[in-house]
């Protein structure tokens, strides 16, 4: 009876051990993301739920989406979260059988002084408002950075039919920083930018939202794994895991509830 105790107890502490042990292999998941989650504090609100939920670790580095891609590109990230489409797709496009899956947004807005001396306000799109801030030759801050913010307001410049240059357009401040910086700079100089909202409701400043909920300023966040066809030690299943959890009941509603209590409302949407 005595040795059958033993022998129960050796293997009680054998499958410990390998339990401990496989928990302990789990390496980590080094995720690129795009400073608009991190500086909103999204990802540092999800960040322990998932580690709690899964046994992983995130190891999250964070910059515009053009750089965010880049770590992608060069071995150093196993899994991107990124809001720039045509980036997003022309990095898939390179054929390691990479895929896109969009699953949050928000909106972009149009930021500014209180007097709005341009008459953003009331503007029909955001291309229109565009115009307007270029008529008045009213300042704008542009990130100039090649995120996913600064391609969106390109874009948008693109659709008014403008191409504004800050070396001929005075007005026209390129200051090559994130959106922290550009939302701070726009409030010292009191001049419109574009910004993420959720970005901008954590470093308001002394600005105003003067335009958002408009079609043209959807901004929508994709994840993409990397392929252990483009690295082969890619931590694949890690980021699979971060995936597979995201879409989960507990992650949507996190996302659906974040802000609401500072902000008095969301500052991400769960994509259906």
């Amino acid at each position: 009876m005595r040795k059958f105790f033993l022998f129960l107890m050796m293997g009680v502490l054998l499958v410990g051990a390998f339990g401990c042990q496989a928990q302990a292999e789990k390496k980590p998941i080094r995720m690129s993301t795009t400073t608009s989650v991190n500086d909103s504090g999204l990802m540092a609100f999800l960040q322990p739920e998932f580690e709690k939920a899964t046994g992983y670790k995130l190891e999250i580095t964070s910059a515009g989406s053009g750089a965010a891609i880049k770590k992608g590109e060069t071995g150093d990230a196993d899994l991107l979260l990124v809001h720039s489409k045509a980036a997003e797709e022309a990095f898939i496009a390179q054929g390691f059988d990479e895929v896109r899956i969009p699953f949050m947004y928000n909106f972009f807005v149009i930021v500014g002084p209180a007097d709005d001396p341009a008459g953003v306000k009331g503007s029909a799109s955001a291309a229109e408002a565009f115009k307007a801030i270029a008529a008045k030759g009213a300042a704008f801050v542009t990130r100039g950075d090649k995120s996913g913010t600064n391609s969106a307001e390109l874009k948008i410049w693109k659709d008014a039919g403008l191409e504004p240059d800050p070396a001929k357009d005075t007005w026209y401040k390129n200051i090559g920083a994130g959106m922290g910086q550009a939302l701070n700079t726009a409030s010292e100089m009191q001049a419109y930018t574009l910004s993420d909202k959720a970005t901008y409701l954590a470093n308001r400043g002394n600005l105003e939202i003067l335009l958002e909920d408009v079609a043209d300023m959807k901004n929508t966040y994709s994840l993409i794994a990397i392929s252990t066809k483009r690295f082969a030690e890619t931590n694949l299943q890690g980021a699979e895991a971060f995936i597979d959890w995201i879409k989960t009941d507990k992650a949507r509603e996190l996302i659906a509830k974040y802000g609401v209590a500072e902000y008095g409302e969301p500052l991400f949407f769960n994509l259906d």
